[in-house]
């Protein structure tokens, strides 16, 4: 298992609901295109999760 995650988000946070906009915020992420590096756990997995069709995610 990797430890480090390397989130890049891919798709616009516009018409996503609320709750989506909030975890995509949570990760750091501001701009399409953006990447950034979280610790791989339960809690980032889990917003992860949530937020799949909005992100794209490759193990460091």
């Amino acid at each position: 298992m990797a430890e480090n995650l390397k989130i890049t988000l891919v798709k616009s946070t516009i018409g996503a609901i609320p709750k989506h906009k909030a975890t995509v915020a949570a990760l750091g992420l501001k701009k399409i295109g953006q990447s950034v590096e979280k610790k791989n756990n339960d809690a980032t997995k889990g917003m992860l999760q949530q937020v799949r069709h909005l992100v794209k995610v490759e193990e460091i």
